[in-house]
C-alpha cells in the first residue's frame, strides 16, 4: 500500500508541476500532506515536517549563504575575465553559446557545489540569452545535465556515500570510472552542439559587434530563417541602444540583465572592486580548499565568508544592504524551496513510502539478473536517485544492492561505481536545492525545465553506463 501511494505521490507532485496547475512550493507542501493524511499519519505530520526540516536545515544555510556570497564576488567583477572570455569564444552564434554553457558548467562543477556552479553560470550566460532570444531550458537543461556528470567527483558528495555506505576507497570507486564519466561529459559538449544547431536553426545565424560593451550601439545582423550563411542577401540589419543602469543600490544583481535588453556584465558597474580583486581571488581560494578538505560545516564557510566579504569590499552599511537586497530576491526563492523540499521529504521518509518503494524495487529483481548486479545498479541509479535524496539512495538502497551482488560473486567496487551512473538526471531531481538556483536565477519554470531535461539527463546517464559497461569498469 505504501509503495503504490509512494509512486502515486511522486508523480502526482511531476504532473502537477509539469501541467502548471501549481507552483513547486505549493506542490511540495499541499501534495505529501494530503498524502500523509491518506496513509492514516495524519496526526505525525507535524514530526515529520520538523524533521524534514532539521535535516534540511544546513542545507538551506549554506545556499542562503553562498547566494550572498558567489553575489558579491560576481558584483565585484571576480569572473568579468572568465564571463569575457566565454562570451568572446560564444560571440553571437547560438552553437557557440550553447556549447559555452556547457564549458562553463563542467569548468566551475571542479568546486564540487551544484549551487555555485548554476550561480556562476547564469550570471554569465542569461544576458546573452536573452538578447539573442534563446531558449532559457536549454541553458538550465545544459548546465544540470554537465553539472550531473562532474558531480560525480570524491568531493562532490555521491562517491563519498558510496564510499561509507560501502565501506570502500573513495579513489577506488572514482578513478576507473574516469573514462567512463570523460564520455559522459563528451556527450554533454554534443549534445550542447545539437541543442546550439537547433536553436541556430530557429532564430538565424547572428554576428552580434561589440557584446561587452552594453552601453554602446549593438548591431545585430540576422541571416534568413535557418541559413548558416553570415552573408546572406536575406539578412537584415537592426540596432539597438541599450542603455547603461545603475547597480548601486537597485537590487538588481550586477551579473544579469532582464527584460529585452542586453545588460550583461557593465564593465563600469558601481559595484566594482578592481583594487581588492586579488583578496577576493584569494578569499575565494581559500574557501573552497577549506570546503574540500572539509575544515569547518561547508554552511559555516559560506556564512563566514560571506560575511567578510561583505566587510572588506563593502564597508560602508548602506552598500552592504544593499549588496544583500540585490541577491535577496534568489535567496528567498531557494529557501523557500529548500524547506518546503523538507516536508516532501519528511513525509516520503517518515512515513516509510521511501523503504517501502526501495524494496519493492530490490525484490522486483529477477532471480537471474543476479550475476549483472552491477548492469541493474547502474540502470536503477536512473529513477532511484531522480525520486530520492542521494542520502536515501546511497546509505538506505545501494548496501542491498551491494548484498545481492555479493551473493553472486559481484563485487562492491563494481556496485559503487554503478551507482554513480544517476547523477546526471539527479541533479534535475525535485528533490535537489541547487537546481531551484537554477531555475529562480534563469527564470524558467521548474517544470518547464523537467519536461525538458529529463530524457537528455536520462540519455547521458545511460551513456555513462554504456560506456562503464564497453571499458570493463562495470
Amino acid at each position: 500500500m505504501l509503495t503504490v501511494l509512494g509512486f502515486a505521490m511522486i508523480a502526482t507532485f511531476l504532473v502537477l508541476i509539469m501541467m502548471k496547475k501549481m507552483s513547486p512550493i505549493a506542490a511540495l507542501v499541499l501534495i505529501p500532506a494530503l498524502f500523509c493524511v491518506a496513509v492514516g499519519q495524519g496526526a505525525q505530520l507535524g514530526d515529520y515536517v520538523i524533521e524534514g526540516v532539521g535535516k534540511l536545515a544546513p542545507t538551506a544555510a549554506m545556499l542562503m549563504f553562498a547566494i550572498v556570497y558567489f553575489g558579491v564576488m560576481i558584483d565585484v567583477g571576480l569572473f568579468d575575465p572568465i564571463v569575457r572570455g566565454i562570451l568572446r569564444f560564444c560571440k553571437a552564434d547560438p552553437v557557440r553559446v550553447v556549447v559555452g554553457t556547457a564549458v562553463l558548467a563542467a569548468i566551475v562543477s571542479l568546486d564540487g557545489d551544484g549551487s555555485t556552479t548554476f550561480m556562476i553560470t547564469v550570471s554569465a550566460m542569461y544576458p546573452l540569452y536573452k538578447r539573442l532570444g534563446m531558449s532559457l531550458v536549454v541553458m538550465t537543461g545544459v548546465a544540470a545535465t554537465a553539472n550531473g556528470v562532474m558531480n560525480t567527483l570524491p568531493w562532490g558528495g555521491p562517491t563519498a556515500r558510496a564510499a561509507t555506505a560501502l565501506k570502500l576507497d573513495a579513489a577506488d570507486i572514482f578513478v576507473p570510472m574516469i573514462p567512463a564519466l570523460g564520455v559522459g561529459l563528451l556527450f554533454v559538449f554534443v549534445l550542447a552542439y545539437v541543442l546550439g544547431r537547433r536553436e541556430r536553426k530557429r532564430i538565424g545565424y547572428l554576428t552580434l559587434d561589440e557584446v561587452l560593451v552594453p552601453e554602446t550601439e549593438t548591431v545585430l545582423v540576422a541571416a534568413g530563417g535557418g541559413g548558416t550563411d553570415t552573408n546572406a542577401s536575406t539578412s537584415t540589419s537592426t540596432s539597438t541602444n541599450t542603455a547603461k543602469k545603475p547597480v548601486g543600490g537597485s537590487g538588481e544583481s550586477a551579473g544579469t540583465g532582464d527584460g529585452d535588453g542586453f545588460q550583461g556584465l557593465d564593465p563600469n558597474r558601481a559595484t566594482l572592486r578592481p583594487k581588492l580583486y586579488w583578496f577576493n581571488a584569494g578569499l575565494t581560494v581559500a574557501l573552497l580548499t577549506a570546503m574540500i578538505l572539509e575544515l569547518l560545516p561547508i554552511p559555516v564557510l559560506f556564512l563566514l565568508g560571506a560575511a567578510l566579504a561583505l566587510t572588506v569590499n563593502y564597508p560602508n552599511m548602506a552598500e552592504q544592504k544593499a549588496r544583500i537586497a540585490a541577491h535577496a530576491e534568489n535567496v528567498l526563492n531557494v529557501a523557500g524551496m529548500v524547506f518546503a523540499a523538507a516536508v516532501f521529504t519528511g513525509v516520503l521518509t517518515g512515513t516509510g513510502m521511501v523503504k517501502h518503494m526501495a524494496d519493492w524495487l530490490v525484490g522486483a529483481i529477477p532471480e537471474g539478473m543476479g550475476p549483472h548486479m552491477a548492469v541493474v545498479t547502474g540502470v536503477l541509479s536512473l529513477p532511484l536517485t531522480y525520486f530520492m535524496s542521494n542520502d536515501g539512495f546511497y546509505f538506505g538502497v545501494l548496501p542491498v544492492l551491494a548484498e545481492a551482488g555479493a551473493a553472486h560473486g559481484v563485487s562492491p567496487l563494481e556496485i559503487a561505481r554503478a551507482s554513480l551512473v544517476g547523477q546526471a538526471l539527479h541533479m534535475s531531481s525535485p528533490l535537489v536545492p541547487a537546481v531551484y538556483v537554477l531555475v529562480g536565477m534563469a527564470k524558467v519554470e521548474f517544470g518547464d525545465h523537467t519536461r525538458f531535461t529529463v530524457k537528455w539527463a536520462a540519455l547521458t546517464s545511460l551513456v555513462v553506463l554504456a560506456a562503464g559497461i564497453l571499458f570493463g569498469i562495470i
